[in-house]
């Protein structure tokens, strides 16, 4: 691929720079030149990716919105004030193609999708600030103006351009990226080794963006911050891609090849490439449309799944670097999920309905298997059977039967003396309690610790293993036969207090992951909204005197009922 300048002097004015100035220029950008607003420490900002909307929503998509509202509600927990940003990309040959199939309008067929994935957002209980969608007028607006500041810059060219599409993909590949084989259809051809899509040999007249001139300072980015690119083989994977060298990225498609899309301003004749009007939506809806002061950007976090790593890590951060904007904290790449060990694809009948999963199962019990066993790194196996195991065995089995045990109005718990008991047990424990008081002390930092680098499955997994002990503790320690002792010994409520408080802590750790069913857990515990911050997750802080008594309430048992 390589690129000749050619007259266009409304969109490529600056475009004749020198190589060598260029670079210079690439590392000399981004010290103060763009005003965005200060990023104080208790703002955060969530990205999900926009979702395409030419297919059904799948388990995978709901997957990616629970990940990233939980890292939301987490942040929330923390005290921090978010955003969370969601939505719809609704430009692209691959949108314009399945709109003619199904006989609508361009925007109609978006409109029918995007609808669709509004209600995936609802139904799995997110709670993004954001919903974006490429049609509307402010995207358009914010993608023109970002378009204008890569021409001012000099970074924007028109040249001619040559290589490997995927219509699937919305992407070009070089021939290092490509492959000719059968697929799994019996079909012969070329196919991107990446995505596995079949690719198609394009040429035509483009606008270029040079990207070519980043590859050093995004090395520099990724090496100077280890954690930007989160988990460790996604980062392997982007600094590999890096070392090889960078091309320049074709950036608009002629428009009689895409018309759907956003026109080049001052080039009706062409269509700004889908991927770079997508990744502006990160900024659209933080008001680039309208200010030059950004409340909230950069992201904190950015949210996507393995296959578009390229896209968010290489792409995105080589624009912002060229338009002067700061670049994400941190991008989440997760892994997909199979079904039976193969990939879910309609064909072979082996895909997951999140709509007829939630009716079944209970919105929380979902999210809770989608977190507790979704792979970051490695993917995830989906099943109804391990959804159940989960359910029954984590769910009922250790969280809900342990509150049921302990609530019994026959064991008549008292939750005004916990905050003594508390304090005397941090002093002195018996030594069949050590064990799970140190437990308990220690879980929430071992857990905040997981949850902050993204690994939610892990510290599920350490709430749910200090429940087992504190499970194992009370049938040891037999509550129910100490009530019916005269006088009931004082063990009694020492007793409780350890179970209770392993579901106290617990609820509030599983408040990101299970907004509904853990407030209702800490509201049979009579703990008050004001007292469920993750400050609030330490040993014996959560009993604190009110100007009332605290009375449990009964009713646990059915809060996670019987599968049908």
């Amino acid at each position: 691929m390589f690129g000749v300048c050619l007259l266009n002097r409304p969109a490529v004015r600056a475009g004749r720079m020198c190589r060598r100035q260029l670079l210079a220029k690439a590392h000399s950008i981004g010290r103060a030149q763009f005003s965005t607003s200060i990023h104080p420490k208790t703002k955060f900002y969530v990205t999900q990716p926009i979702f395409y909307v030419n297919s059904e929503p799948h388990i995978g998509h709901f997957y990616t919105m629970v990940l990233s509202d939980t890292i939301k509600r987490f942040a929330n927990l923390c005290g921090k004030t978010t955003k969370l940003s969601s939505g719809t990309d609704e430009h692209g040959q691959k949108i314009q193609q399945a709109a003619d199939l199904a006989n609508e309008p361009p925007l109609d067929f978006c409109t029918r999708y995007s609808d669709k994935f509004r209600s995936l957002a609802v139904a799995a209980n997110t709670s993004a600030t954001d919903f974006i969608r490429t049609t509307s007028d402010d995207h358009h607006t914010a993608v023109r103006k970002f378009w204008q500041r890569l021409v001012d810059g000099g970074f924007i060219y028109k040249g001619e351009h040559s290589g490997w599409y995927a219509v699937s993909d919305e992407a070009y590949y070089t021939s290092t990226q490509v492959e000719e084989r059968v697929n799994d259809k019996g079909e012969s051809g070329m196919f991107a080794i990446e995505s596995g899509k079949r690719v198609e040999w394009v040429s035509e007249v483009n606008y270029k963006f040079r990207m070519s001139v980043f590859g050093e300072r995004l090395l520099r980015w990724i090496e100077e911050n280890p954690s930007v690119i989160y988990p460790a083989v996604r980062r392997n994977e982007v600094l590999g891609w890096l070392r090889m060298g960078l091309e320049d990225l074709s950036v608009s498609r002629p428009r009689n090849r895409q018309q759907w899309g956003i026109s080049v301003p001052g080039d009706p004749d062409h269509t700004i490439y889908v991927w770079v009007d997508a990744l502006i939506n990160y900024l659209t809806v933080d008001g680039f449309a309208q200010s030059d002061v950004l409340p909230f950007f950069p992201p904190n976090v950015q949210v996507v799944g393995k296959d578009i790593v390229r896209f968010h890590a290489v792409y995105w951060p080589a624009l912002l670097m060229a338009a002067n904007l700061p670049l994400p904290r941190r991008i989440l790449a997760h892994a997909h999920w199979t079904m039976g060990a193969q990939k879910m694809s309609k064909s072979i009948g082996n895909v997951a309905d999140p709509f007829v999963d939630i009716e079944r199962f209970g919105v929380d019990a979902l999210r809770y298997f989608i977190v507790r066993n979704g792979g970051i790194a490695d993917d995830g196996d989906y099943s109804n059977d391990e959804v159940i195991v989960r359910y029954k065995k984590d769910l009922v089995g250790q969280l809900a039967n342990l509150a049921a045990r302990c609530l019994s109005e026959r064991l008549c718990a008292d939750l005004n003396v916990f905050a003594r008991i508390g304090r005397e047990q941090l002093d002195h424990a018996e030594p069949g309690d050590i064990a799970l008081r140190d437990m308990l002390v220690a879980l929430p930092d071992r857990v905040h610790v997981l949850f902050e680098q993204g690994e939610f499955g892990r510290g599920l997994a350490l709430v749910f293993d200090a429940l087992a002990v504190a499970n194992k503790h009370v049938t040891e320690n037999e509550p129910w036969l100490m009530v019916k002792q005269t006088p009931v010994p004082e063990r009694l409520q020492v007793v409780l207090f350890y179970s209770l408080e392993a579901v106290r802590l617990a609820s509030i750790m599983l408040l990101p992951v299970m907004p509904i069913k853990a407030a209702h857990l800490l509201d049979h515990l009579d703990i008050t909204d004001n007292e469920r911050m993750w400050t609030d997750a330490r040993f014996g802080a959560g009993w604190q005197p009110l100007d009332r008594l605290r009375q449990s309430k009964p009713g646990v048992a059915q809060l996670f009922p019987k599968l049908e």
